[in-house]
Order: C-alpha cells, then sequence, then structure tokens
C-alpha cells in the first residue's frame, strides 16, 4: 500500500483566536435565468425574478484552521467559497481577509476546483510550476517543485502530461501546484467527488498531513459528511436555500480518528440528521 511521505500522528493541533477570514452579514441573490425551476422550492419563480441563495451568513475562521463547509446540494456551499475568494461579489455584506475587505481573487489564496484544473498540453512540472515564474532562478523554482511533488508523492511523473495521469494522480498534481505558491489560503471545493473511494481516503489522509504540516488556512466544501469529519478541525454546515448557518461545530479530536466512536460518532450521526437523512438504513 502507498504511504503518505508526511507522517503525523496522535498530533492536535491548538489554534490562536486570530481571525483570518470574517464573513459579516452575507447575503447573495441570483436572477432566475431559467424558464423551468430547477426544484420544487423554486416553484412560482418566473424568468427574472430574484432567487435568494444566501441569507445573513456571519462566521469567523481562524489562522490555521480546516474548515469544511456542508449542506444540501444546490444551497450555495461553492457559492459561499467563491465569495470568501473573491470571484463573486456579494448582493450584500463584507469579506476581510486580515483585516483586509475582499474585493477580488487574491494571489496568495488558491482555489482548486472540483472539475480539474490541470493544463492538458503542460507536463506535470510545468503545470506545478506554473504560479511560481516569479521566481528569480531556474534553480530556486526547480527545487520549489519537487519539494511539492515528493510531497504528494508524484516524483518520477515530473515529465507525464495530464492524460497519462489517474484521477488521484491529478488531483495530487492540482494539490501540488496550489502549496507550490505556498498560499496563506487554500480554497477546495469538492476536490474528490469524482474520484473512487479508496483513493480517496488515500487523499484525504495525505490532505491531512500535509495541513498539519504547512499549517495554513484550508476551506474546504464537500458533500460527504465522513471526509468532513476526518478532515475538519470546524465544521460549517449550512441550510437548505435561503442558506444560513445552521451548525458551527469545533472537533477537537485528535487524528488520526475513527468516526464510529465516541463523540465523532455522534458528530456523525447529528450531521445526518440535520441534513434529513437516517445515519442506518
Amino acid at each position: 500500500m502507498r504511504r503518505s511521505k508526511i507522517q503525523i500522528q496522535d498530533l492536535n493541533m491548538e489554534y490562536g483566536k486570530n481571525n483570518k477570514v470574517v464573513v459579516d452579514d452575507v447575503q447573495m441573490e441570483f436572477v432566475e435565468r431559467r424558464k423551468v425551476p430547477r426544484s420544487e422550492k423554486d416553484q412560482g419563480k418566473k424568468q427574472g425574478d430574484k432567487v435568494e441563495v444566501l441569507k445573513s451568513i456571519t462566521l469567523n475562521i481562524y489562522e490555521g484552521e480546516f474548515v469544511c463547509i456542508l449542506g444540501p446540494s444546490g444551497c450555495g456551499k461553492s457559492t459561499l467559497l467563491k465569495i470568501i475568494a473573491g470571484f463573486i461579489q456579494p448582493t450584500s455584506g463584507v469579506i476581510t481577509i486580515d483585516g483586509h475587505r475582499v474585493t477580488g481573487p487574491r494571489p496568495n489564496n488558491i482555489f482548486v476546483f472540483q472539475e480539474g484544473g490541470l493544463f492538458p498540453w503542460l507536463t506535470v512540472y510545468e503545470n506545478v510550476a506554473l504560479g511560481i515564474r516569479h521566481l528569480a532562478t531556474e534553480e530556486e523554482k526547480q527545487e520549489r517543485v519537487y519539494e511539492y511533488l515528493e510531497m504528494v508523492d508524484l516524483l518520477g511523473f515530473e515529465n507525464h502530461y495530464p492524460h497519462m495521469l489517474s484521477g488521484g494522480m491529478k488531483q495530487r498534481a492540482e494539490i501540488a501546484r496550489a502549496l507550490a505558491v505556498k498560499p496563506e489560503i487554500l480554497y477546495m471545493d469538492e476536490p474528490f467527488s469524482g474520484l473512487d473511494f479508496l483513493t480517496r481516503l488515500h487523499l484525504r489522509e495525505e490532505l491531512i498531513n500535509m495541513h498539519l504540516y504547512i499549517q495554513k488556512t484550508i476551506l474546504f466544501v464537500t458533500h460527504d459528511i465522513d471526509e468532513a469529519i476526518q478532515l475538519a478541525d470546524r465544521l460549517i454546515v449550512l441550510s437548505d436555500r435561503p442558506s444560513e448557518v445552521k451548525m458551527n461545530y469545533e472537533i477537537k479530536e485528535a487524528h488520526p480518528r475513527d468516526i464510529n466512536t465516541g463523540e465523532l460518532r455522534s458528530i456523525r450521526q447529528q450531521l445526518y440528521l440535520s441534513l434529513g437523512v437516517h445515519y442506518t438504513l
């Protein structure tokens, strides 16, 4: 079995209460552009009507936290992530990062999309090096690329093109590219959703270990309750649209975690019930 390059056991991070990201009373409305409503909750909405997606979202996210955002499908999880990252401007409310108002994307905050973003005409090395072209020397750039390729266990594949990689390897290459920039915040929008179960487990382990190593803030959107409990320092659960914060829960359990025992088992059951799903079938 392939082992993660970084092995950290039974480590529990203690974070200071320094706000990294502040989401202050954010609301988001879209104009309905469909002739046919997308769901039952939109029955009665006509083309051109306003659809409220986010309603009075207020959050404090601390320096170095791993925060998972959960919620029903279509509730606005990805929209909230893109607002925090500066890709979308909210209808009202304010986002601040390190005390500065967010008015657009920031170069030291990196987004990993669920669709996959490797450039097919570039090798793995060239993809990872894309965000560090500003480095002064080729030697410095090469050292940085190989450092993060080793971290995600892709040494030996640097000259491969994306079509030559498995789904899990592509995702690890994307994570290496994001980390090579040494971001202050890493935004991840369901990055493992298209992968098979075992590959997802391997990548969760690697991501946990990388987070404990780099100690940067990570905001991670997922539909997977078990994934969120295994990864997160804090769980943010959104309600159905118009979305509000339904649960804001800090997990203090050290890694590695067994989600079927003790407090984590109780959290898991609460999350299933809060999202309207029975945890026993």
